[in-house]
């Protein structure tokens, strides 16, 4: 099963990757090694960071009309960083590699099964055009 890890970082680790030097930042220094073990153990199918929330836009609709913020849905202690897909057998396999991922320590971070039904639905009607 597919499951997407949504990495929630604090604003100073988020902060802290402009430095992508692992040897003067132990953080991103981390995440090399997590990102090296995942795809070592065969589980990884992809993922991305993200840019600061900040640059994020939320849409909502309210009475049939659009309206656009600027920046993120809510205002929260941790900002979404990124996010991970892995293939594992199992909730408690995706559970203990969640916890060895390196914004655990200080933020959050969020497992949540793949829903296969949309995505089936979804590449269904991605080959039928």
């Amino acid at each position: 099963m597919e499951y997407a890890v949504l990495i929630y970082e604090t604003p100073e680790d988020f902060a802290s990757r402009r430095d992508d030097d692992e040897v003067s930042n132990p953080y991103v220094g981390a995440w090399r090694v997590y990102h090296r073990s995942l795809v070592e153990a065969g589980i990884y199918v992809g993922g991305e960071p993200l840019h600061v929330p900040e640059s994020a836009t939320t849409v909502r609709v309210r009475d049939g009309k659009r309206q656009v913020q600027d920046g993120p849905y809510a205002a929260t202690k941790e900002q979404l960083g990124g996010f991970i897909i892995l293939e594992l057998a199992s909730l408690d396999a995706a559970l203990q590699w969640a916890a060895r991922c390196p914004a655990a320590a200080r933020g959050a971070v969020e497992v949540r099964p793949m829903a296969p039904a949309m995505k089936q639905r979804v590449t269904s009607a991605e080959e039928a055009r």
